[in-house]
C-alpha cells in the first residue's frame, strides 16, 4: 500500500482542530452566560466557581482552566457585556463608531452614542456594580475596578473628541473637566439608579444622557455654530 502524501491529511486535521476550538468557543460562551447570571442574582461575594460550573452545565476545573479566578471570570463577562459579543474587537473600533463621527451635528453625534450605551449599560451595569462590591475584599477584583475606571474614561475622551469635532464647548468648560462629565453621566450606578430603582426605560436613559450631555458641554449661546444649527 503506498503512503498518504502529508499533505493530504491536512484538511481533516484542520477539520478536527477547528472543531475542537468551535466547541471550545461554546463552553467559554456558556460559562461566560452563566457567570453572567450568577454574578447579577447573587453579587460578587456570594458568587461561586461552584454554582457558575452549575449553572452552565460544566465542572469546577473546566470553568477554572478557562478563566483561573472569579476576578478574571466576572472581568470577562463584563467585556462581553459591554461589546454584547465575545468578538476580539474593541468597542471603540465597531462599526457605530463610524456612524457617530459621520453625523450631521452634535445631537446625531450623541443620540448615536446613547443608543449604543444605553443596551450596553443594560447588560453590563449589575456586573460592573458587582466588581465595586467586591473590590475592597479581593485584590484581584481593585485590579479590574480600576481598569474599568480607566476604560470609562478612554471612552468619554472619545466621546468629548467626537462631540468638539461637530460642535464648540460650552464657555469656561476645559477638556479634562468635559471629560469627567461625560464620565459621571457615564456611570453604571446612575443607570441602576434610574432604571431599576426609579423605572426607567432604557430608552428614557439614552434621551436623558444625550440632551444631559448636550446641556452641559455644547455651547449653545446665540450666535454658535450648534446654536444656529438648531434655530435653522
Amino acid at each position: 500500500m503506498e503512503p498518504v502524501p502529508p499533505g493530504e491529511q491536512a484538511p481533516a486535521r484542520s477539520y478536527r482542530s477547528s472543531r475542537r476550538e468551535e466547541q471550545a468557543r461554546r463552553t467559554e460562551r456558556r460559562v461566560i452566560e452563566a457567570a453572567t447570571s450568577v454574578f447579577v442574582a447573587k453579587g460578587y461575594a456570594g458568587t461561586t466557581m461552584r454554582a457558575v460550573a452549575a449553572a452552565a452545565g460544566v465542572s469546577v476545573p473546566t470553568v477554572e482552566l478557562l478563566f483561573g479566578t472569579k476576578a478574571r471570570l466576572l472581568k470577562a463577562a463584563i467585556d462581553v457585556a459591554i461589546a454584547g459579543d465575545d468578538e476580539a474587537v474593541p468597542v471603540l473600533e465597531r462599526g457605530w463608531t463610524v456612524a457617530a463621527l459621520n453625523a450631521a451635528g452634535a445631537e446625531e453625534f450623541l443620540d448615536v452614542v446613547a443608543g449604543v450605551l444605553g443596551p450596553a449599560q443594560a447588560r453590563s451595569a449589575g456586573l460592573v456594580l458587582a466588581v465595586f462590591e467586591g473590590s475592597a475584599a479581593d485584590p484581584g477584583l481593585a485590579d479590574v475596578a480600576e481598569q474599568m475606571i480607566a476604560q470609562r474614561e478612554i471612552t468619554a475622551d472619545w466621546v468629548v473628541d467626537g462631540l468638539t469635532a461637530k460642535a464648540a464647548l460650552r464657555s469656561g468648560l476645559g477638556r479634562q473637566d468635559a471629560i469627567d462629565t461625560v464620565w459621571i453621566l457615564m456611570d453604571p450606578a446612575l443607570f441602576d439608579r434610574l432604571v431599576r430603582r426609579r423605572g426607567w426605560t432604557v430608552e428614557r436613559y439614552q434621551d436623558w444622557f444625550a440632551r444631559s450631555a448636550g446641556r452641559l458641554l455644547i455651547d449653545d449661546t446665540p450666535g454658535s455654530v450648534h446654536h444656529r444649527r438648531r434655530t435653522t
